[in-house]
């Protein structure tokens, strides 16, 4: 018995080390080919500001993942400034969800060599959609680790576990808002049927522990380094309400494609999962303990909300991962209640089915990036921007057919930039640019996206925009901001703040100088 179990361990093991190479080798090769500038180089950016004192909604304005940037800071600080670290925080990211998922699936018996059949799938499907650190994909990676915390401390009885799941949901949250709270929503709830169903009182106290210790910690983040709350509130909480409810018009009305066709194999991913339960429920078939119909009833609404949320955002491709992880559950269920050896032959086959062709069909081909129909061959190496750039595939929907000139450009702006020696405010959709510039760039705000990365002048919170924007060119004694094109929302952000009091100087092509000293701020 003891030898059986020691060559289990070892097995787990062994492909858990497999799994951890296969999950960084595959995100390291995609993060390297293709770039979309404002999604790419987002948290490049801000990361490289965190590193150097620039703090989120004190210093710049932002409705984005503060602890993405905090966690990218460290990465620098340890390994460099670089691509290379860049791709490397998404990589570890991919690693810890399909890790934990091969623990996960091999803690509800499912045997070591199918979980880590289903793992692997994880692994090509995550991040490699992105290959760079992007919020969609670490919150949808938190909010699963939680769940899977969750399963495991209804399962173990362990009550320690619950001080972990509003802890990493807290961290969740401030990675992307939504589906945070869809998740932490469906997990109150169950954990509340939990406890007040079998009367397990402590395990409520604990993960009330877990609530108070994230809320004391980050309060007293917030305090040390000089936040105000209120900036806190309306950034990341209020504001991106304000959209969040103009985003529901985009789910309705409910269109059959989108809303079916387009997510089908989701849907049949945890068809047997919810077979199941209605059998059990009408029939009395298989008599399925309360703990476990908690936990396959959190799967299905977590696979629904997902899908809402991927809804909402659009165009973010980010939730195939979820196929495998559901079709290894309902293996799981195959092999306890239908012992149907035809049944886990399919799921095997439409796991293997579906991921190849979501690979192929949106990873390998970088729909993320927007680069679906352009030629990879006709890339360059980004070390002709700058050697921290090295390795990169430089390729964008901007130059698709001449990255050379895209490059030109940009080291032509670069140059100009560092030679003006004068305090400015830089407004592109090529963040990274501030990396390489001399002095900080000094812009008062994370992105420059009309209707997203700022409110627009018919959003309620504008007039505070423009306060907290004014206060901080006054602080900095900014009289220059440069532009540099191509540029979601072009001088939008310019009318909206100043009035006919801009003076334009063009550069080149592609950067133009104004002038705001005349603006009364």
């Amino acid at each position: 018995m003891e030898i059986t179990q020691k060559l289990k361990k070892n097995k787990n093991i062994f492909y858990s080390l497999f799994l951890i190479l296969i999950s960084i080798s595959v995100n390291q090769y995609y993060g390297y080919i293709g770039i979309l500038p404002i999604d790419s180089f987002l948290i490049f950016n801000s990361g490289y500001d965190f590193l150097n004192g620039q703090y989120p909604f004190k210093d710049y304005w932002t409705i984005k993942e503060p602890f993405i940037d905090f966690l990218q800071a460290v990465f620098f600080k340890i390994f460099g400034v670089s691509w290379f670290t860049y791709v490397l925080h998404a990589s570890v990211f991919n690693c810890l969800i399909t890790v934990s998922t091969f623990f996960i699936l091999t803690n509800f018996s499912l045997k070591p060599e199918l979980s880590f059949f289903y793992s692997t799938c994880v692994a090509i499907l995550t991040y490699p959609s992105a290959g760079t650190p992007f919020s969609d994909h670490h919150t949808l990676i938190l909010c699963l680790i939680s769940l899977y915390i969750f399963f495991l401390a209804i399962k173990s009885g362990n009550k320690f576990l619950w001080i972990f799941i509003p802890i990493i949901l807290g961290l969740s949250f401030l990675s992307k808002q939504a589906p945070t709270v869809y998740i932490t929503f469906i997990i109150t709830v169950i954990s509340l049927i939990y406890f007040i169903a079998l009367k397990k009182k402590e395990c409520f106290y604990f993960a009330l522990l877990g609530f108070f210790i994230f809320i004391f910690s980050f309060l007293s983040i917030l305090y040390s380094a000089e936040i105000n709350f209120e900036d806190f509130l309306i950034q990341y909480i209020l504001f991106p309400q304000s959209l969040g409810a103009t985003r529901l018009d985009w789910i309705f009305p409910l269109e059959f494609q989108r809303i079916v066709l387009r997510f089908k194999i989701h849907y049949f991913s945890i068809g047997l999962i919810i077979y199941i339960l209605i059998k059990d429920f009408i029939f009395k078939k298989y008599k399925i303990n309360f703990s476990e119909k908690l936990i396959f009833t959190s799967l299905i609404l977590t696979c629904f909300f997902f899908i809402i949320h991927q809804l909402m955002t659009i165009n973010a491709i980010f939730i195939f991962c979820l196929i495998p992880i559901f079709f290894g559950f309902s293996h799981i269920i195959s092999l306890n209640y239908l012992k149907n050896k035809l049944i886990n032959y399919f799921l095997i086959f439409f796991t293997l089915a579906s991921s190849v062709y979501y690979f192929y069909n949106y990873i390998h081909t970088r729909t993320f990036m927007d680069l679906k129909d352009i030629e990879m061959k006709n890339s360059v190496d980004g070390s002709k921007i700058d050697k921290r750039l090295s390795g990169i595939k430089w390729i964008t929907v901007f130059y698709p057919n001449d990255p050379n000139k895209e490059i030109k450009n940009l080291k032509f702006a670069i140059n100009h930039l560092n030679k003006d020696t004068e305090k400015k405010m830089l407004i592109t959709d090529y963040q990274f640019i501030s990396v390489f510039q001399n002095q900080y760039d000094f812009s008062v705000t994370r992105f420059w996206y009309d209707f997203h990365g700022y409110p627009s002048i018919d959003n309620k919170y504008f007039s505070y925009w423009k306060k907290f924007v004014f206060k901080k060119l006054k602080e900095n004694e900014i009289n220059l901001i440069y532009v540099l094109k191509p540029l979601h929302g072009e001088e939008k952000p310019l009318e909206n703040l100043f009035n006919n009091c801009l003076r334009k100087d063009m550069i080149s092509d592609t950067l133009y100088r104004i002038d705001i000293k005349n603006c009364n701020l």
